[in-house]
């Protein structure tokens, strides 16, 4: 499955079937939620919950992949992501596009 960002894939002739999207709601267990606050306090990147970001969009990629794959699209385009915080130590991701056959 081809991902871009763009409106178009060069050299390639689309057919537009549809919005495509995945998501996920991920948190980090008390002790490592505890452990970043501390973290807070001397600065610096709180690796837990990049590595939490990092699980969450690859699961939402795969979501929109999925549910592309069930449209019968050879790639999305216009990829996008957004996040939101649902409450503390909790984060969603979705990741959305356009999916496309080439034509």
């Amino acid at each position: 499955m081809i991902l871009v960002n763009t409106e178009t894939i060069s050299g390639r002739e689309i057919c537009h079937l549809g919005l495509v999207r995945g998501s996920t709601i991920q948190s980090k267990h008390l002790g490592s939620d505890i452990s970043q606050s501390f973290k807070t306090l001397v600065g610096g990147e709180l690796k837990a919950y990049t590595q939490m970001m990092d699980q969450a969009r690859e699961i939402a990629t795969q979501r929109m992949m999925e549910d592309a794959q069930r449209m019968g699209a050879d790639a999305i385009v216009a990829v996008r992501y957004a996040t939101s915080a649902v409450m503390a130590g909790a984060a969603e991701v979705m990741a959305y596009g356009t999916a496309v056959k080439f034509a």
